[in-house]
């Protein structure tokens, strides 16, 4: 009888999971936990003999201070930015020298700062095992795939808070960020009314001279 080869245990693995419903819920929107994608395969994964190795190869820290005002009081936030480059390797239990080597990249964001490395190791494991068994993901069913979604904040709105953002010397790439630690949704996820609030904190600051950066500009 022959033995099944890793690549045949990793097509069990990718049969057994059709989809994954959107369970887990933030403020503004749905989304698929990383508990919720790791409980969909680990069963089978023990039951083939895999081992799923992350390996962080590099990495890189952002820090992004934006000062405010919230009711003539100033304040602060600074959003701490973690990029991991990683390889997460398969490795076949019964035969350990068959693996498989995959480049990945990951992001974490944080606020507090001590958690942005557990952040992006968290969520770079769930977004690979999503991509690499081709998992399709949605809150209703399988054929949606978010047909629903809609943007809730209008378009001139989510303009003028690019704008904002870009005028006052910030990195392009950190808007999001900016927004998850504010509102707890990224920018294009925004409702109406917290869209106009992040903008009015953005032309605050134009108006009061500029943002005090961090590491990076």
């Amino acid at each position: 009888m022959n033995e099944v080869n890793i690549y045949q245990k990793l097509v069990e693995v990718r049969k057994s999971v059709n989809y994954l419903k959107k369970e887990s819920e933030s403020k503004q929107y749905k989304y698929t936990g990383s508990a919720q994608v790791l409980a969909s395969v680990r069963d089978k994964i023990n039951e083939l003999g895999l081992l799923l190795i992350p390996r962080v190869i590099d990495k890189n820290l952002l820090a992004e201070t934006v000062e405010y005002e919230e009711g003539n009081k100033p304040k602060k936030t600074t959003t701490y930015f973690t990029e991991l480059t990683m390889t997460m390797t398969w490795v076949n239990a019964d035969v350990p020298e068959e693996t498989i080597e995959c480049p990945w990249y990951s992001q974490g964001v944080d606020i507090a700062g001590e958690k942005g490395v557990g952040k992006a190791l968290t969520y770079g494991e769930k977004n690979f095992m999503l991509k690499f068994f081709n998992i399709p993901t949605d809150k209703d069913d399988p054929d949606a795939f978010q047909a629903k979604n809609e943007q809730k904040a209008s378009k001139d709105t989510l303009a003028k808070i690019k704008a904002s953002w870009a005028k006052l010397g910030l990195r392009a790439n950190l808007l999001d960020a900016q927004s998850q630690a504010l509102y707890g949704s990224p920018l294009m996820q925004l409702d109406d009314e917290m869209s106009k609030m992040f903008l009015a904190k953005l032309e605050d600051q134009i108006m009061s001279g500029g943002a005090s950066v961090g590491t990076n500009k």
